[in-house]
């Protein structure tokens, strides 16, 4: 019967997420009453967006990678008459997600940076307040501000020229489809130096 019920629950993406998303309450209110004494004050919300911060990372940068690593390079090999599937269905349902997830990254992350006291700061890469993790933090935010401006303003607007969602002559869509793929391999080229200088400035200083 349980397994049963587990199963009916994973084939359904809705209901995967709504069960993680009761289950990481349940472990929030536990560790709320019977874990400690923290209070909903500046702290609490600092964690909060970090929280948000990171799971929207995650699905930024993993579907970059999966762009990058897999999709990409797969598609000489994918016959000519199955490449729809992937032009068609997949690619824009992922940069759909891929473009909103960087705007959530951003955003929580300025917001995780006013809230700890280091916005400007680190937006300044620590000049006059002491360099170190103010510097590290700022560069991997900058890295980070720069990749998402490459996705809303480069990558998207190339590829919806390059999907067909934008109609122009078939040189133009060529163009389109090299520059989205350039900047996309920027931002890959960008994302690994960016996770050093934020993991960096949580753990070295």
């Amino acid at each position: 019967m349980i397994l049963s019920i587990m199963v009916s629950i994973l084939q359904s993406l809705s209901k995967t997420i709504h069960l993680s998303l009761v289950l990481a309450l349940l472990l929030f209110v536990g560790l709320f009453y019977f874990g400690g004494d923290f209070v909903f004050d500046q702290y609490f919300f600092s964690w909060l967006f970090r929280y948000l911060h990171v799971l929207a990372g995650i699905m930024w940068i993993g579907l970059l990678w999966y762009l990058n690593f897999v999709q990409i390079p797969s598609m000489p090999s994918i016959p000519d008459e199955q490449k729809p599937a992937v032009t068609k269905v997949i690619a824009p349902k992922v940069l759909f997600w891929f473009r909103w997830a960087a705007f959530a990254t951003i955003l929580t992350g300025l917001i995780v940076a006013y809230l700890n006291g280091y916005l400007h700061e680190s937006m300044t890469l620590g000049i006059g307040s002491g360099g170190g993790k103010n510097t590290a933090i700022g560069i991997g935010m900058w890295l980070g501000i720069i990749m998402a401006y490459n996705v809303w303003f480069i990558i998207w607007p190339n590829q919806k020229k390059a999907l067909g969602f934008i109609e122009v002559d078939p040189d133009q869509k060529m163009l389109a489809a090299k520059k989205a793929m350039i900047t996309s391999r920027v931002n890959t080229l960008l994302s690994i130096p960016m996770l050093l200088t934020m993991v960096a400035a949580q753990n070295l200083y």
